[in-house]
């Protein structure tokens, strides 16, 4: 991977890069996804030590027996994401390219590998974004005749064309917020049982 410098004046906001056409593809689960992530978790972690950040595998591909696109999401959860000197150098240097700051959006940023095959996804810790990814994961995970839903809905949706993959990420929205409630609401039940 080449390596980007870190330019804390450089300060764009967004989608960086712009909007970007790619083709989607929906591959049957891999067997070789959770390996992918684990040898990105066992690069970052040790780059960010001092910051004992969090990473975990989430999205699709964090789900055995879910279909995806080929690309691993990887939350990183550091003390202050907006605090982008403590980590972002560090990845730079690793090679992942920062491709979306959103100070409006729970300061979350997103850097990739060059390959686009990669998203990591940063957030301070507390960030409720946090516990919507591992609520959706949890829900799939779960409940294999949602997932089997969940599954369907996506093959549908990559038959369509789409400007760009947030028109695409928009469209499972739906699902993804009641799935989201329903593992919400069945965690307050077996804490109450307790």
């Amino acid at each position: 991977m080449n390596a980007e410098k870190y330019d804390p004046t450089a300060l764009e906001t967004g989608l960086i890069g712009g909007p970007e056409k790619r083709e989607l593809v929906i591959e049957d689960y891999n067997p070789d996804w959770p390996e992918r992530f684990a040898r990105h978790k066992d690069r970052i972690e040790p780059a960010l030590s001092g910051l004992k950040p969090t990473v975990e595998h989430i999205g699709s591909t964090s789900v055995a027996g879910l279909p995806a696109k080929p690309i691993i999401d990887i939350l990183l959860i550091v003390p202050d994401s907006a605090d982008e000197e403590t980590y972002l150098p560090q990845l730079l240097t690793l090679g992942y390219q920062l491709r979306v700051r959103e100070p409006d959006f729970n300061e979350h940023r997103m850097l990739r590998t060059p390959e686009r095959d990669v998203h990591i996804h940063v957030f301070s810790a507390g960030n409720g974004e946090i516990d919507r990814y591992r609520l959706f994961r949890q829900h799939l995970q779960n409940n294999p005749d949602r997932l089997t839903a969940y599954a369907a809905l996506k093959r549908e949706l990559a038959k369509k064309s789409w400007q760009d993959m947030n028109e695409y990420a928009d469209a499972k929205s739906g699902f993804i917020e009641e799935a989201i409630a329903c593992e919400r609401k069945a965690d307050v039940q077996k804490a109450g049982t307790r």
